[in-house]
């Protein structure tokens, strides 16, 4: 059921749209590209990005994602996204244009070496979000979180992020992003179905369900 499940979420986008939302493609090529970054030039890049992102990747805003344990991969890619303009934000895109290809992949291998981080455990009650990532919702054809993201949150295939340890409030706040399509960089729309499917009460709970998790 989980297959098929996830299999209709993946098929429908493709027939609305041509084109993913990126220009990223996964080549073996770029794959070792990004695989073989130089985690030491990564780390001296990595100093302008401490005032948002933390010394070591661990954001101490809920405005700012944490970097640290992400998938070098999927930070690569939204790097590229930011430059091609798939992905706006105009401090990030600014930012994004002065890197090289070679910078971006040593930036996204230092901060995926770093331990991920994990935020305090919150009290809040989520039992929505566990069936959500457990078990998907058929009926909503919604497919379990955990198929794409992993069953600890870790993330898997290149370009899908971990979500453990991130901040429930940046979290919520990304699901909003693609809910409302303000964010639109997901491959063939597979997000952005998802979200609009969800109650804003899911996308709260789903937040602090995976703050709360350790990789």
């Amino acid at each position: 059921m989980k297959k098929f499940i996830l299999s209709a979420v993946l098929i429908l986008p493709t027939a609305a749209l041509a084109q993913p939302s990126s220009q990223v493609a996964w080549t073996a090529e770029q794959l070792n590209f990004v695989k073989v970054g130089n985690p030491q030039k990564g780390q001296e890049l990595a100093k302008t990005c401490s005032a948002c992102h933390g010394e070591k990747g661990i954001s101490a805003s809920a405005a700012f994602p944490s970097l640290a344990g992400q998938l070098p991969t999927y930070l690569y890619k939204q790097l590229q996204d930011y430059t091609d303009g798939n992905r706006e934000n105009a401090l990030m895109a600014g930012l994004a244009k002065t890197l090289s290809k070679q910078d971006a992949a040593d930036l996204a291998v230092w901060f995926g070496s770093q331990p991920a981080a994990f935020q305090s455990p919150n009290p809040m009650v989520y039992e929505q979000a566990e069936k959500l990532v457990k078990n998907g919702n058929s009926e909503r054809v919604l497919p379990p979180c955990e198929v794409c993201h992993g069953g600890n949150g870790k993330g898997q295939v290149v370009d899908i992020p971990a979500l453990s340890g991130q901040n429930a409030d940046y979290l919520t706040a990304t699901l909003q992003a693609f809910k409302n399509g303000t964010r639109r960089n997901d491959i063939y729309s597979r997000m952005r179905i998802v979200a609009q499917a969800l109650t804003d009460q899911e996308i709260s709970e789903l937040g602090y369900y995976y703050q709360n998790i350790k990789k």
